[in-house]
């Protein structure tokens, strides 16, 4: 019954330390991004991000003390994207769902996005969702730009 206890035992860590890297994988593949300070109503660089073929969304957690926006657009270099719809997320929990259904031609914009709060809330995270169908040239950077 030893050996049995044992190789349960052993079962058990192997377990917990494959949790643990994973985690630890999944923290190094977290994007996140710290916003510099700025005067009001002045463009400022939230964070890039790339988007590619393989993956439908993407997100970048932005921390502060720079993180109240009162609205947010998007620059697009490399190729063609389309973006669907994205969910801010502010500190206190609250998700806003903003749908943005706008084809950004490579070296373009999009519309500025006024946020919910007007600049009094936090931003803790940005999620947003494209499709890059028919799109035949590469990835496209995204960078995130915020007005105070």
């Amino acid at each position: 019954m030893r050996g049995h206890a044992a190789n349960r035992l052993v079962v058990c860590l192997a377990v917990v330390a494959m949790a643990a890297l994973g985690s630890i994988a999944a923290a190094q593949e977290k994007k996140v991004s710290k916003p510099r300070g700025g005067a009001p109503g002045q463009w400022r660089v939230i964070g890039q991000l790339e988007a590619g073929f393989k993956a439908d969304h993407d997100e970048i957690f932005v921390k502060g003390p720079f993180d109240d926006f009162r609205r947010v657009k998007f620059a697009v270099t490399g190729a063609d994207l389309n973006i669907d719809h994205m969910v801010v997320t502010y500190d206190n929990g609250a998700p806003d769902e903003i749908e943005v259904r706008q084809r950004i031609r490579e070296g373009g914009e999009s519309r500025q996005i006024d946020l919910r709060g007007a600049g009094q809330r936090s931003i803790r995270k940005i999620a947003f969702w494209y499709d890059t169908k028919g799109v035949i040239k590469g990835r496209a950077k995204v960078t995130i730009f915020g007005m105070k």
